[in-house]
């Protein structure tokens, strides 16, 4: 869901932590759940929580959750990364890096439900592991 500056509140900050928070600590289960299994198949799994930025409401902040999949040798097999919220810098619906007249800040959050997303990520490493095995 996209969102304006105008309506950046507490509240979509409390919701953006939440989110982030809770993703955070899926990945972390996602990942003992599933790493014994991929190192029985020689693969390596990794599932992690990425913030670049300090502050939701500052272009640049993104949060991110990734699930990587790869060999022995580190080539990637399969990776997955779901944007949790990224804030940015536009003018006329560009991207832009610096502050120019008429640009506008606005952020973006991922529309799925902590549910929804714990389910895409579930069946992902299914369909990867039927895949594999």
């Amino acid at each position: 869901m996209k969102y304006q500056q105008k309506d950046f509140t507490e509240e979509l900050r409390k919701k953006i932590e939440t989110t982030e928070s809770s993703l955070k600590k899926h990945t972390e289960k996602l990942l003992n759940d599933y790493k014994s299994i991929f190192v029985k198949q020689n693969l390596e799994f990794d599932a992690d929580f990425d913030k670049e930025g300090e502050d939701p409401f500052m272009p640049g902040y993104i949060s991110s959750v990734a699930i990587v999949i790869s060999d022995k040798n580190g080539d990637i097999i399969d990776l997955r990364i779901i944007n949790i919220w990224e804030c940015k810098l536009t003018l006329l619906g560009m991207r832009v890096l610096n502050n120019i007249p008429g640009s506008k800040i606005s952020g973006e959050l991922l529309n799925e439900s902590f549910e929804e997303i714990n389910e895409e990520l579930k069946d992902y490493i299914e369909d990867v592991l039927q895949k594999v095995i």
